[in-house]
């Protein structure tokens, strides 16, 4: 959307809204939102490091007198780069969904700290310099696990001063716990990873038709300000492409599954056409594989996430 810019830091959205952005939107790069009215503030998730979560507070601070004590956090989903800084809030509330609660325990910030000490040390080689490229721009160290204090399943509505904000669980889909944040009476949605713009969408969970669903409420909704989980604001002509991407990666899986070529093979035979100007575009491999996975029944197995990383490592280095 033109109407807004794409630069790192805070853009006011009207209203009393405000999106944090991250550009280009990459690997860790997510974006944030604050949501306020009479003298109260809810934050929409937190950065993937203290040091970054530090300045886009500080950045809030100075742009509102709300923002001095934020009363609720919303944790879009369980990745990292949409949680690790809640430890920076001190005293909020902080809301997930059920499923997405359980899900942050499966990756702490110690776990990828660890991580990242063998990557940079150069002996897990190419996947090692893999993850550098993605993760080495964060700091892990020093991140306590802060977990919600508040769950819930299918939707809740809070408020934030005089604005009612809807929580709309829409997973699983990008994870398992994928949440919507919908601010009515601002016409704003804050979308966490249901939507990437510009960049490659990653389905760690699925299934895919949940996915759709979920843009499917996006498109429906009476927003005219949509803000993604990476990229740039948008409108429904952003979630169109996310969708259209998620359909034509399903079709072509569902064609190769059924010729019985194996998901690595499917992954680097699919020509990304219109889409393979979007960033990382190697997330084929794990949208491929979840997808196979859901054709099989379950039969399938996803690979575990190192040996994603590493098929991703592989189709990064491959001209396509």
């Amino acid at each position: 959307m033109g109407r807004w810019r794409y630069e790192r830091g805070l853009e006011d959205i009207g209203n009393g809204c405000f999106a944090y952005l991250q550009p280009a939107g990459t690997w860790g790069l997510s974006n944030a939102g604050l949501v306020t009215s009479d003298g109260e503030a809810l934050l929409v998730d937190t950065l993937f490091d203290l040091k970054r979560t530090r300045e886009m507070l500080d950045a809030m601070r100075a742009a509102t007198p709300a923002a001095a004590r934020i009363g609720t956090v919303v944790n879009t989903h369980a990745n990292g780069d949409h949680c690790y800084g809640n430890a920076l809030v001190e005293g909020a509330t902080i809301i997930a969904t059920r499923a997405g609660a359980a899900e942050m325990d499966e990756v702490p910030a110690p776990m990828l700290a660890m991580l990242m000490r063998q990557a940079r040390s150069g002996a897990a080689g190419a996947l090692g310099e893999y993850l550098v490229h993605c993760f080495g721009a964060f700091d892990f160290d020093g991140i306590a696990p802060t977990p919600p204090t508040r769950v819930f399943d299918g939707e809740l509505t809070v408020a934030v001063g005089g604005k009612e904000v809807r929580l709309i669980e829409v997973g699983p889909s990008h994870t398992k716990g994928d949440l919507l944040v919908h601010i009515p009476a601002d016409r704003v949605i804050y979308t966490g990873d249901v939507l990437f713009i510009d960049v490659t969408p990653i389905m760690w969970a699925g299934p895919v038709g949940n996915w759709l669903k979920a843009c499917d409420i996006l498109l429906a909704a009476d927003a005219d300000v949509i803000v993604p989980g990476h990229g740039s604001i948008t409108d429904r002509a952003g979630v169109r492409a996310v969708r259209d991407y998620l359909v034509y990666i399903r079709d072509e899986a569902r064609r190769r599954y059924d010729a019985g070529m194996p998901p690595v093979d499917a992954a680097r035979d699919i020509a990304l056409n219109d889409y393979a100007s979007w960033g990382d575009a190697e997330r084929i491999v794990v949208n491929v594989h979840t997808l196979y996975r859901e054709f099989s029944g379950g039969q399938l197995a996803l690979p575990g996430p190192i040996e994603l990383f590493g098929l991703m490592a592989e189709l990064a280095r491959r001209p396509r």
